[in-house]
């Protein structure tokens, strides 16, 4: 088995031209699988990031997202007041009543106008969400029209990098910080305070109310509590839960739409494998029946070609893994349709990525070589001899 493998692998050399184009069919085939997997694992991993375990949000009941919910002030106080509710050394609630609202901002780069989350909140956030830090200038102060901008906004929208102002809400508001939030969705928002953006907007209510969980194996207690209760009419979840849901209509789309440009592609990768195939077999007639000859069974020689056709396609996917491996450095900015918000993300690899990938140049490669691999095999020892 040891020499039909090393045939194998030096017959891969004999033909460099074909040998490339087609391990560069595959590799194109792979890059555009891997890179569309990356994109959606990317928008999953920033949603699922931006929420926390040990958090727990409460929005109206049937809400997709906070910019569709209202929650009531007295609904906000039952919420704080419960006993799950982790409290601070200061025995106040670890919890904060936040108004999210969609604002339309020009993008530094080309001038069009998009949808930027302005969120309403508290110092109380940052108590909640520990990953996030102010990188420049300072935190709001509270009663005034000052905001905060997470690292995306600053960065690719005009009014909104340290010491400028956007006008929105018939204001025109000031950014005093900057915040980094590490890649999570909260870098695409602006903060300000909770009552100044309720007083701009006129909303005498919130969007959302998030808390920390003194023990989050009490959640379910907690939940059961509020939702039975004919007051609220709300609905209780996990914040890493109640953020993944927000990336399934962007993600699907991104999913369908790369694989569909994926298997177009594959069907000229595999066609490619093909002709590389058949042109072996064609130019090894004499060498097929001298390993027939030499008391190679039929299914040896097709394990030879099937293994030669599985070598192309592996490595064609390991170049088009190591080419998608470089989009991990890119972030994009596109709407997130669960939102209807601007949301920036970067390409992610992860190891069923890659899997995932290399299964699919195994399956291309076999998909390629197995007819040409059956004519190798079925081939007459006596007329692939008489052919010297």
């Amino acid at each position: 088995m040891g020499l039909l493998l090393n045939y194998s692998l030096r017959n891969l050399t004999v033909r460099k031209l074909t040998t490339t184009l087609t391990v560069l069919g595959v590799g194109l085939v792979v890059f555009v699988f891997a890179a569309v997997l990356m994109l959606s694992h990317g928008l999953e991993q920033t949603l699922v990031d931006t929420g926390s375990p040990d958090n727990a949000i409460v929005v109206r009941s049937g809400a997709t997202s906070e910019t569709l919910s209202l929650v009531l002030r007295d609904q906000a106080g039952v919420v704080e007041t419960q006993q799950e509710v982790a409290v601070a050394e200061d025995g106040t609630p670890v919890a904060v009543a936040e108004i999210v609202v969609l604002i339309n901002i020009n993008k530094r780069a080309n001038d069009d106008p998009s949808n930027v989350t302005i969120r309403g909140t508290s110092p109380t956030a940052f108590a909640l969400r520990p990953g996030i830090r102010i990188t420049e200038g300072r935190m709001f102060s509270p009663g005034t029209s000052e905001v905060i901008a997470g690292l995306s906004v600053s960065e690719n929208f005009k009014g909104c990098g340290l010491g400028e102002s956007a006008r929105f809400a018939g204001r025109e508001w000031t950014v005093v910080g900057v915040f980094d939030a590490g890649g999570t969705g909260w870098d695409s928002e602006l903060w300000g305070d909770v009552e100044q953006v309720q007083q701009a907007f006129r909303r005498n209510i919130y969007s959302s109310m998030t808390v920390k969980l003194a023990d989050p194996a009490q959640f379910e207690h907690m939940k059961t509590r509020l939702e039975g209760d004919p007051r609220m009419s709300v609905t209780v979840q996990r914040e890493v839960d109640f953020y993944r849901r927000q990336s399934v209509a962007t993600s699907s789309f991104i999913k369908i739409m790369g694989l569909v440009i994926s298997i177009v592609f594959s069907i000229g990768a595999m066609i490619g494998a093909m002709i590389t195939m058949y042109a072996a077999v064609a130019n090894r007639t004499v060498e097929i029946g001298t390993l027939r000859a030499l008391g190679f069974s039929r299914a040896r020689v097709l394990s030879v070609f099937l293994t030669e056709a599985m070598w192309l396609s592996l490595i064609g996917g390991g170049v088009g893994l190591v080419a998608a491996s470089f989009m991990s450095f890119v972030t994009i900015s596109t709407t997130n349709w669960d939102t209807f918000s601007e949301l920036a993300f970067g390409f992610a690899l992860s190891p069923t990525i890659i899997i995932s990938s290399l299964i699919i140049a195994v399956v291309m490669g076999i998909a390629g070589g197995f007819l040409p691999a059956v004519r190798a095999a079925r081939a007459k020892v006596v007329d692939s001899l008489r052919m010297e």
